[in-house]
């Protein structure tokens, strides 16, 4: 987290990430991302969201195919 980083409400960040709020609660319930406890309202940064989505992209696994089936 740096110094020009933009905190986000639990709520902007489930927007941001496109699942439900309580998904949100659980990754930091179980402190699978970091967050500032700011007097009783909690606040995730910009980018602990990005670096939490790019550490579970999953990239796509290029094949060759042969266009004719396997011979017998």
């Amino acid at each position: 987290m740096n110094s020009s980083d933009r905190l986000l409400t639990v709520e902007q960040a489930a927007e941001r990430l496109g699942t439900g709020v309580r998904f949100v609660r659980r990754l930091i319930s179980e402190r699978r991302i970091g967050y500032a406890k700011i007097g009783k309202h909690v606040r995730i940064a910009d980018s602990v969201l990005t670096a939490y989505v790019a550490e579970r992209t999953v990239e796509p696994v290029r094949t060759r195919r042969s266009r004719y089936g396997t011979a017998a």
